[in-house]
């Protein structure tokens, strides 16, 4: 079953450290089959708080969003977002 990561950016605190996720996390998604759903576009927020941004990330199932988050490539682009940014990232199952 078709799982998705989605990740909300709640707000940018360092641009630098930003500039460097964005470099490194295209990098993290070779060998893996993932595609995007959505990617940081126009939003109309319809109930609870605004937010700079949103992206979802389709994989073929559960095992697979793990493995790409827990990937040693993704671990280091994360390090820059975390350091740069206030984000919420969740794994849900499609129906």
């Amino acid at each position: 079953m078709t799982a998705y990561v989605v990740m909300i950016r709640e707000e940018t605190s360092d641009p630098a450290e930003m500039a460097l996720y964005r470099e490194k996390a295209p990098l993290a998604r070779e060998g893996h089959d993932v595609s995007a759903v959505a990617f940081y576009g126009a939003q109309d927020v319809l109930e609870g708080p605004e937010f700079e941004g949103a992206a979802i990330l389709a994989f073929p199932d559960m095992d697979a969003a793990r493995a790409w988050y827990d990937s040693p490539a993704y671990q280091v682009a994360r390090q820059h977002r975390q350091a740069g940014s206030r984000t919420r990232v969740f794994l849900i199952d499609g129906v």
